[in-house]
């Protein structure tokens, strides 16, 4: 799949991959994705984004992602903010 919306440019956002040239990072629209779970609210905080940016996004993040098996440990750790 092309993602013709997920931009980087050494000069903006630290070369960070970008959503169509505007100043908001995949990186970010991920965190956006887990602290707005109703899209409904999150268009109406970001109403620059669409749904063909945040889709694009998550392609772009899983494809850093492979399928390797890893083993966790029974012991969690939790952080606390």
């Amino acid at each position: 799949m092309k993602l013709d919306r997920i931009t980087s440019h050494p000069g903006r956002m630290n070369g960070q991959p970008c959503v169509r040239n505007i100043r908001l990072t995949v990186r970010r629209v991920i965190e956006l994705l887990a602290t707005y779970p109703d899209r409904q609210e999150l268009r109406q905080e970001f109403p620059e984004l669409e749904e063909e940016d945040i889709q694009q996004c998550l392609i772009f993040a899983s494809s850093y992602l492979d399928d390797r098996i890893i083993a966790l440990s029974g012991n969690y750790e939790t952080v606390n903010q």
